[in-house]
């Protein structure tokens, strides 16, 4: 189940799931079942958003490093 689910898709079923719950008409063992599976989308998400975090804070660190190093190609001086 987990290798073809994306981001979106969880927080689409967790949506689904939170919504169920909200009503307050399932049986204990529905909410139980609902609830485990919440729990596994929301680590699933948790381990996404951190990847994507990661990437962020990388291509921003090269971009950062690309800048530092294009700074000394001019004197400092600000262009007008």
């Amino acid at each position: 189940m987990m290798e073809e689910m994306t981001f979106e898709k969880a927080l689409m079923q967790l949506e689904k799931i939170v919504t169920k719950m909200e009503k307050g008409q399932l049986k204990l063992e529905e909410s139980l079942a609902l609830y485990e599976q919440g729990v596994k989308l929301t680590a699933f998400c948790q381990k996404e958003l951190e990847s994507a975090k990661l990437k962020i804070e990388t291509l921003s660190a090269q971009s950062g490093q690309e800048q530092k190093d294009g700074e000394g190609s001019h004197d400092g001086e600000p262009s007008e």
